[in-house]
């Protein structure tokens, strides 16, 4: 009984520390096309993209003095090797998704553009993780 319960706990803790996530979670549940049902270019406000998508991660300018808002967020599982022991110690890795969104707003505080990507990314682990 102890033993099955020390065996349950060490997978589970196994596959609980697989997964991570980055950035920001509002776009966990966001593709293209949600977020072209949510943004319109020319009339949704930089008060609107705060509320749907809270602080950006990023905020820079254009050299004309128009404002970019960048979102990001990543979600990445351990592959199977990165759970063999020893092995894993030279080289593992844990992939998933990227997902961003950049906002380019006009001077009167309306949505310019803006652009929604997903991607798929891959980490290396390990002391051979080149």
């Amino acid at each position: 009984m102890k033993q099955s319960f020390v065996l349950i706990s060490a997978v589970a803790t196994i596959f609980l520390t697989g997964c991570a996530s980055v950035g920001n979670e509002t776009l966990r549940a966001e593709s293209e096309q949600t977020v072209t049902t949510k943004i319109v270019e020319g009339k949704t406000t930089k008060n609107e993209i705060r509320t749907m998508f809270g602080s950006p991660m990023k905020t820079s300018f254009t050299d004309g003095g128009l404002e970019i808002w960048n979102y990001e967020f990543s979600n990445v599982s351990a592959d199977a090797i990165s759970y063999v022991p020893i092995i894993n110690m030279f080289g593992g890795s844990a992939s998933g998704k990227k997902k961003e969104l950049v906002v380019l707003f006009e001077s009167n505080n309306t949505v310019k553009r803006y652009s929604m990507s997903e991607s798929h990314v891959t980490q290396k682990t390990g002391l051979f993780n080149n």
